[in-house]
């Protein structure tokens, strides 16, 4: 297996010119034509982007990996309900089993699938979201369709959409981790790009993630930003609480500051879990880290019990995520503490709500004079 951390790690000077890198350079060049070439057929029109029934948001990113887009997809829908929006939520269901064209993970009341039929993501969001349905299908121009004629949607957010342009946006949002906001900046397979850095222009607007862990957006992006005018909103991730499964207990991060715990996760990027145990003032004794979407078999889960057994630790503790993909195991879910994190917008003129709602009120009266024609 390639190890995509090392290979992308600029730093790592001893290995920078090793076969394995010049045969991903070579790849990246192949990936930048295909994808420099798509985009040049949509933004011709060659290639045409659906337009559906009501206003669509994307939120999207530049890099793989994790930026946040989850807890600012399950933000951006709570907003919206409660400026009296109809929201419902689109994804490709990503690692999750069921091949429908239109699957639905939650019809704003019932949870109808679980991790493996869903995909990790998507059951979180429905799990997080009350009124709010949630669909997951290949296709979003289908599973919007859905959402609009059975659910009365009249606002739609996709999730991570920004590179699926068969349905046209009225609202780009880019995330960006202000850690590390442009990876290595280059190219799948050679770095963590999914796209050139100017594809940028096209987003309405950039928000930067974790934002308290970097002073300011990098050369690149102000130069990107300013001139084509985005406007670029700042969040954080914080703590909300640490909740017990097995009796819905629910406890303030406060409470497990100076305890030892272990902790594992299977997320894009483990050490910013870490780092917000530590920032908590949480002592860690171990922590395992598996990959981005990993399915926990019953060996896996035995050898983590046996190893934090012997840590003697005050509590276990997982992400949220992950969580969803241990359902099917209460047993070990029962024993786990699960980290909920918020995203909170940092302050600004517009603030990031402002933003989204006149946009949407601009598309909304754009789309009632093209129909009154």
């Amino acid at each position: 297996m390639i190890d995509w951390p090392g290979m992308w790690n600029e730093d790592d000077s001893v290995r920078r010119f090793s076969p394995t890198r010049a045969i991903l350079h070579l790849g990246s060049l192949i990936y930048r034509l295909i994808a420099s070439s798509r985009n040049r057929l949509y933004d011709r029109q060659i290639l045409k982007s659906v337009r559906l029934a009501c206003p669509v948001i994307s939120v999207g990113n530049l890099t793989v990996g994790g930026t946040g887009k989850t807890p600012c997809v399950i933000g951006l829908a709570k907003m919206l309900a409660r400026h009296g929006y109809r929201p419902a939520v689109l994804s490709r269901g990503y690692g999750g089993k069921n091949q429908e064209s239109v699957n639905i993970v939650s019809d704003g009341t019932v949870v109808k699938q679980n991790a493996a039929a869903a995909g990790d993501e998507p059951l979180l969001i429905a799990r997080s979201l009350t009124g709010i349905p949630v669909l997951t299908g290949a296709k979003r121009k289908i599973t919007g369709k859905a959402a609009i004629e059975q659910f009365n949607a009249d606002v739609l957010i996709c999730d991570d959409a920004f590179q699926h342009r068969q349905i046209f946006r009225d609202i780009d949002i880019v995330l960006l981790d202000a850690e590390r906001p442009l990876g290595n900046g280059r190219l799948l397979p050679r770095g963590e790009l999914r796209e050139p850095t100017e594809s940028l222009r096209r987003a309405d607007c950039i928000l930067l993630t974790r934002a308290d862990k970097a002073e300011k957006p990098t050369d690149e992006i102000v130069r990107i930003t300013d001139a084509s005018g985005i406007p670029v909103f700042r969040s954080v991730h914080r703590f909300k609480e640490m909740v017990r499964p097995q009796d819905r207990l629910s406890l303030p991060p406060e409470d497990f500051r100076g305890k030892s715990v272990c902790a594992f996760c299977g997320i894009a990027r483990p050490a910013s879990f870490k780092k917000s145990l530590l920032d908590s003032g949480m002592h860690i004794l171990s922590f395992i880290d598996f990959p981005d979407h990993y399915t926990y078999k019953s060996d896996d889960l035995e050898a983590i019990r046996k190893h934090f057994s012997a840590q003697n630790a005050d509590a276990w503790i997982t992400t949220e995520k992950d969580a969803m993909r241990l359902e099917e195991s209460p047993d070990f879910l029962n024993r786990l503490f699960i980290a909920r994190i918020e995203m909170e917008m940092q302050p600004s003129t517009p603030s990031f709500d402002d933003f989204i709602l006149r946009r949407l009120k601009k598309v909304s009266n754009e789309q009632r004079l093209t129909s009154d024609e």
